[in-house]
């Protein structure tokens, strides 16, 4: 396959006794026979593809470009057709069988392609980004045009280059909206603002590209025959559409709808039925003369997305098809290229044109960006991220290769040209953009501390399941809500994406969203916090969302809010929980949800750690409903996140029901920095203060000596048994003799020192707990960059970057 016989050689028939090979000790070469051979390919392109992309993930390059190294690699540009492994692995007479699996999944892929795209996009897409689409579709296309045109009349080149100068030209001045969301999931930047401009944008040039490709390949089929069948093709176009539309897709409801009534996951046999209707829409296609892929795509757009039959299909289908199928695609695509066979001025006259394209795109985006007061960073990185191109344009050129609208050698270099550029473009987007930048260029305070204790206190609170929303409830009864100090709180609701390319951030206080299947999901959750803003509807006020995105970028979705009302804290629950019959269930993609929010939030944040599992919400509604004192301890060692937790316990202690002991530990040797000593020194005499004067109840403070890390132990032992919550600072000095060989038990490092210990898993108490850690401003000098720090002010201008009417409420106030 990968020889210079799979460019031009041919092969009739072989002898073949035997269709399976029997082993070698029958004296058979595993290598004679085509599914040994098969295995072979997948096993070596699937592995070479894995091991390279590991390799530059870390440099931002996208998996497009380690799938085309893999394939050149194989393919005789590389070896030159004369290596033995290679050509025992690749033999002339697999070819067949290989490009026959590979196109299969291909047409798997994109039928993928089609469930991940959201139509609803285009319609949604605000003024901003259709012009930024269409102007990044125009641009290149006028372009490549005038430049075509100017060196087809002044330039001596190759008689057939001149002749598919114009298709050249409309090839490289493409683009494909799934390979830009491929490429905004590599580099985790999907949940930015400026990746929901770019799918936003890109869906409108993908539309405005592929439409212009199908309209071209229709024209250039048609003008290959003796008669004239374009209006045939069309019909045929229109009948498969009308197929797919009123016949296909509502049998799709009716399988969703049953799936929906079982209760269970969806059935084999419904899935069997899928495939029968992919199977059948790339035959039609074929039938037709259209590209065999113009169906399942088709297909895919037709199918419901989300759970549960969209997000089904992709769980079964994505990553059998991504790591197995698509690497022996471009190993294919890989041996379809002999860079040897090059001519140099019409590699240079290619590469312009291909140059001129990706100009083109970034003008073409970043103009109409500059014009609606984006940075000039931003528009950049957005005009980089629209010029890339991946395997839908590689798809496009070997149908037109198939049509003679391109060479061979055209086409070699057009591909090359497309990974240069692209595998150009990833690392410069992840080292000039960096959507976290803008959390930490926020210079006022955000935090319980610095809140005052008459002004509206603003939490927002992070939901992964409905089993989180009764220690929730709890928390935020217990920070004391009253009519003096009100609370306004904002709900978001994560829930993993899939069966979709593009995240969504939905807004429940918006008239016509809660409509749709995926806020559904959030109803019983949002119901909960509603009966308890009814109970106290002078004293709270909530907003609720519900971020559909993927883990790897989750966070963004919470930062953003975050940063744009202003929160002084944002609670997450931890990422071990308890189940009702006793068992530690660990999610993994929470904890990374949980770290990164960690790293990156502009307030404070803290991590809720629920050791017992609470009935029903209803249990937890108000704590005026219990005889007995809800008991909180908190344990102040020294730092800025103790005296966060400190401010916070301060606010539950002027509870009625609340009884607090905060347990300061001293360690008498201790040498700390000045100033740390003395803001510490100085928030307990305020809290003793307060404590004095303000007639609280139930309040005290104890001391505690601890030599080294033994008493700290002792001390947090005989605490975990005696409190309901106990709150904890995260950071703490590592050199200091009460933490030194802690570090060597840290089983959740996310929780710090003395938050682990009550967390980890050796841990008798079931005391719940609050790991807080205050938000952290001018650590790093990166941060301070003049361009990249958004005002507050400014930074509500970009904040909806869809244009989507109301997707960015305005804060609301009890003030």
């Amino acid at each position: 396959m990968s020889t210079q016989a799979a460019h031009n050689g041919s092969w009739v028939c072989q002898p073949n006794r035997h269709y399976r090979s029997r082993g070698i000790f029958f004296g058979d070469s595993p290598f004679s026979f085509a599914n040994t051979v098969l295995l072979a390919q997948l096993s070596l392109s699937s592995f070479l593809t894995s091991l390279l992309q590991c390799l530059l993930t870390p440099l931002g390059e996208s998996s497009f470009i380690s799938q085309m190294l893999v394939g050149l690699a194989l393919g005789p540009s590389f070896y030159g057709g004369d290596n033995p492994i290679l050509e025992a692995i690749f033999p002339f007479k697999s070819f067949y069988v290989s490009e026959t699996f590979a196109y299969f999944g291909c047409m798997v892929f994109m039928f993928l392609v089609g469930i991940k795209m959201d139509l609803s996009l285009i319609k949604k897409s605000g003024k901003k980004a259709m012009v930024i689409g269409f102007m990044a579709f125009l641009t290149p296309m006028l372009f490549n045009f005038f430049l075509s045109t100017y060196l087809k009349s002044s330039v001596e080149m190759d008689a057939h280059l001149k002749n598919t100068l114009n298709a050249i030209g409309a090839f490289q001045a493409s683009s494909s909206f799934h390979v830009i969301a491929c490429l905004l999931t590599d580099l985790k930047l999907l949940n930015s603002d400026i990746g929901r401009l770019a799918l936003s944008s890109s869906m409108i040039s993908g539309a405005l590209s592929w439409a212009g490709l199908v309209i071209g390949f229709t024209l250039r089929q048609t003008s290959m025959q003796q008669q004239d069948a374009l209006p045939w093709m069309a019909l045929c176009l229109v009948c498969m559409m009308i197929l797919v539309i009123y016949i296909l897709r509502p049998i799709m409801f009716w399988i969703v709808e049953q799936t929906n009534l079982s209760g269970r996951p969806i059935k084999e046999v419904y899935v069997f039925c899928l495939f029968l209707m992919l199977l059948f829409c790339a035959l039609f296609s074929e039938f037709v003369g259209q590209h065999f892929l113009l169906g399942p795509m088709i297909l895919g757009l037709a199918v419901p997305d989300g759970p549960p039959l969209g997000s089904a299909l992709v769980d079964k289908l994505d990553s059998f098809v991504s790591s197995i199928m698509l690497p022996c695609y471009f190993v294919i695509s890989g041996a379809r290229i002999n860079l040897s066979t090059i001519n140099v001025r019409s590699a240079v006259i290619i590469n312009l044109l291909a140059f001129t394209a990706f100009i083109g795109k970034v003008i073409g985006t970043m103009l109409p960006s500059l014009y609606c007061k984006m940075s000039l960073v931003d528009s950049l990185s957005l005009g980089l991220i629209m010029s890339t191109q991946g395997i839908a344009d590689i798809l496009s050129l070997q149908h037109g290769l198939l049509l003679f609208m391109i060479d061979q050698t055209s086409y070699s270099m057009m591909v090359v040209a497309m990974m240069v550029m692209t595998g150009t473009i990833c690392p410069i987007v992840k080292m000039i953009y960096n959507p976290s930048k803008k959390y930490k260029c926020i210079m006022r305070r955000r935090t319980i501390e610095h809140t005052s204790a008459t002004g509206e206190l603003r939490l927002l609170l992070c939901i992964h399941d409905q089993d989180n929303t009764p220690s929730i409830i709890n928390m935020l009864e217990l920070s004391n809500p009253t009519i003096k100090s009100p609370i306004c709180f904002y709900l978001i609701h994560l829930l993993q994406l899939t069966g979709r390319a593009s995240p969504l951030l939905i807004n429940h206080h918006l008239p016509g969203r809660r409509g749709s299947k995926r806020c559904n999901l959030s109803d019983q959750i949002i119901n909960a916090f509603q009966i308890y803003q009814q109970f106290n509807y002078d004293k709270v006020i909530m907003n609720a969302f519900t971020s559909v995105s993927p883990y790897a970028t989750m966070h963004d979705d919470v930062c953003m809010l975050a940063l744009e009302k202003r929160v002084a804290m944002v609670i997450v629950p931890f990422h071990n929980r308890r189940t009702f019959n006793g068992i530690v269930e660990s999610i993994n993609q929470i904890r990374g949800v949980n770290k990164n929010i960690l790293s990156k939030a502009p307030c404070s944040v803290g991590i809720l750690i629920d050791r017992v599992m609470l009935p029903s919400a209803v249990a937890s509604i108000s704590l005026t409903n219990r005889v007995d004192l809800y008991k909180v301890g908190m344990i102040f060692v020294e730092g800025p996140d103790d005296r966060e937790a400190l401010a916070y316990a301060t606010r539950m202690a002027e509870h009625p029901k609340v009884a607090l002991t905060v347990v300061r530990v001293i360690e008498p040797k201790q040498i700390r920095h000045p100033a740390d000593q003395d803001l510490d020194a100085e928030m307990i005499k305020e809290f003793k203060l307060i404590m004095a004067t303000s007639g609280i109840k139930h309040c005290s403070y104890e001391e505690e000596i601890a030599n080294d890390c033994v008493g700290l132990i002792n001390v947090i032992r005989t605490m975990e048994h005696d409190y309901d919550l106990i709150l904890v600072g995260r950071r703490h000095d590592g050199d200091s003799a009460l933490f030194v060989g802690l570090n060597e038990w840290n089983e959740y490092p996310e929780l710090g020192f003395i938050g682990d210990m009550l967390a980890s898993s050796d841990s008798s108490g079931a005391v719940a707990v609050l790991v807080i850690q205050q938000q952290t401003i001018g650590g790093d000098q990166e941060f301070l960059d003049d361009f990249r720090c958004l005002m507050e002010e400014s930074f509500s201008v970009e904040i909806n970057p869809l244009n989507i009417p109301g997707a960015w409420p305005q804060k609301p106030s009890l003030t």
